[in-house]
């Protein structure tokens, strides 16, 4: 019988074809392929090359394309925000946790480019409510941590009285612009192009 090219759910059968780390090399495959030719230029049969399986053996893990794209960006975002969380731990003050902030997302970025691109970039919708309300979940955290930082640092006086939540979203969108025009390993570090906006954004901010 021949493969359906709507990339319907099959019915699954049997158990699952034994591949080391089989959901990760999925997405990390499949973050790759949709970084370089978007998500409609990318079959899951495509997918299913590169990891070196069947796409019948996709279907074990993920029912077709569009939850594997929700799934990179569902695991782009934990990521992402367990490693600025980490990285703003302890500071000294608002002036090095906002440079934390921005650096540690720019690093995070710089070592997951193709799973940003395919956020940023790459095909934009988004059907399952669940993996949507934990994306938003996980957007609203980052985004909060950042307020907090800006709030605290306007609370002890390091910045001036400015609006919250349009000083974050500029924060955040000079952050994320940075998937337009940069490339790994194309000379200086994404940190270091963070750093120079943190300080642009410190100049505008000190008393």
């Amino acid at each position: 019988m021949p493969e359906s090219n709507t990339e319907a759910k099959p019915k699954r059968q049997g158990r699952p074809p034994t591949i080391e780390n089989a959901r990760d090399r999925i997405l990390d495959d499949a973050a790759r392929l949709f970084a370089r030719d978007g998500y409609d230029g990318t079959s899951l049969g495509e997918i299913a090359a590169s990891v070196g399986v069947t796409k019948a053996a996709i279907y074990h893990y993920f029912p077709n394309k569009k939850e594997i794209y929700e799934a990179i960006i569902v695991r782009t975002l934990e990521g992402l925000r367990r490693y600025v969380s980490q990285a703003t731990a302890e500071t000294s003050g608002p002036e090095e946790a906002l440079s934390r902030f921005m650096t540690a997302h720019a690093d995070f970025f710089e070592d997951h480019y193709d799973g940003f691109l395919t956020m940023l970039v790459g095909y934009g919708g988004m059907e399952n409510v669940v993996m949507i309300a934990e994306a938003q979940k996980l957007r609203d955290e980052h985004e909060q941590a950042l307020r907090h930082i800006i709030a605290d640092g306007i609370a002890q006086g390091a910045f001036r009285a400015v609006d919250v939540d349009t000083t974050g979203r500029a924060v955040l969108s000079m952050l994320n612009w940075m998937v337009r025009w940069f490339k790994p390993g194309k000379g200086r570090r994404a940190a270091a192009f963070a750093q120079d906006y943190c300080d642009l954004m410190l100049g505008g901010l000190r008393r």
